[in-house]
């Protein structure tokens, strides 16, 4: 039987493929030359006739990602343009352009489009990036597809240039956001820093290039978990990650969130989602930036562990889970 006809091959469903099983899927496909970094890093890497550019696409789904009744459409705007801005971050470039991909019920009040679009022109505005195009359509719930071009100055930072002997650093806040979803979850609308982190990230963007120039053997936007997006990072470089707990700091509205809800502070810290952080690996003896984080080191095996051991609590992000 010819399984690689149109219909003809994986009987399996998403959910049972996952998100990154898909990806691996689309990885697959034949490309060319023009082609320098395809799926399975933070941005794709293409040549054009005057250099080359850096490409990213983001899905931002109504139910999935956000809801209304939990944020405003000014703060989904710039939480969606923030998840495109943040990949181009993570490769140590500067974006440049957003194209704008826009679905939503008949009935939607036009003022909440309106807000959404000075949400995502104000987010890209602090990177000297402009919305430059895109589309609408009609559908049953808001859907937010934004695609982004970047440039660097340097070659791209790759998941995959991690190498035994690195320290592992930190660039901005995680747990934040993770810990808000929490909140909003359990219909609570505070601590109101944490609500807020999650409903508006604060990718440090200026750090991604800044971390480039000062030798990052890679890097990788942290939307998905510390954990999980750190196991891209040993699974790309084949190496092994390994975290020290006691070089996190828990902030108080965290810790409060913790006690009262009775979670172990730290996973959100290692799971939560949505900050937009910058994980890199640097050598050694160049070290990680100033006011970089370092937590942990790379080493030869496979995987992510803290303290020594699996993370056995709660994961990060499944987006077909």
């Amino acid at each position: 039987m010819d399984t690689t006809s149109p219909g003809a091959g994986d009987r399996r469903t998403l959910g049972e493929l996952g998100e990154f099983g898909l990806i691996a899927q689309v990885a697959r496909e034949p490309r060319t030359d023009r082609v320098q970094i395809g799926p399975g890093d933070d941005c794709a890497y293409v040549r054009v006739a005057t250099g080359s550019v850096l490409v990213s696409t983001d899905l931002l789904v109504e139910g999935r990602h956000f809801r209304r009744d939990w944020a405003e459409a000014y703060d989904v705007g710039r939480r969606a343009a923030a998840a495109n801005l943040a990949d181009v971050m993570a490769m140590g470039g500067v974006a440049t352009a957003l194209t704008v991909g826009f679905a939503a019920p008949a009935d939607l009040d036009v003022q909440w489009a309106e807000d959404l679009t000075r949400g995502i022109v104000d987010e890209a505005a602090l990177v000297g990036a402009e919305v430059v195009g895109g589309d609408v359509t009609a559908a049953d719930a808001v859907t937010i597809a934004i695609t982004v071009l970047g440039e660097s100055d340097q070659a791209p930072v790759l998941r995959s240039g991690a190498r035994p002997g690195d320290v592992v650093a930190l660039a901005g806040r995680v747990g934040w956001a993770g810990a808000g979803l929490h909140v909003l979850a359990r219909g609570f609308r505070s601590p109101r820093v944490l609500v807020d982190a999650f409903r508006r990230p604060e990718p440090p963007y200026a750090e991604g290039p800044r971390a480039a120039v000062h030798g990052a053997t890679a890097m990788i936007d942290v939307s998905d978990g510390l954990l999980a997006d750190l196991g891209h990072v040993a699974e790309s470089s084949g190496v092994a990650i390994a975290l020290d707990g006691a070089a996190f700091e828990v902030a108080d509205p965290i810790a409060d969130v913790a006690a009262a809800t009775n979670v172990d502070a730290l996973s959100f810290l290692l799971t939560g989602g949505d900050d937009h952080t910058l994980a890199a690996t640097f050598p050694a003896a160049v070290g990680a930036p100033d006011g970089w984080r370092v937590v942990g080191t790379v080493s030869d095996g496979d995987g992510v562990t803290v303290d020594g051991v699996p993370w056995e609590g709660p994961g990060g992000h499944e987006h077909y889970r």
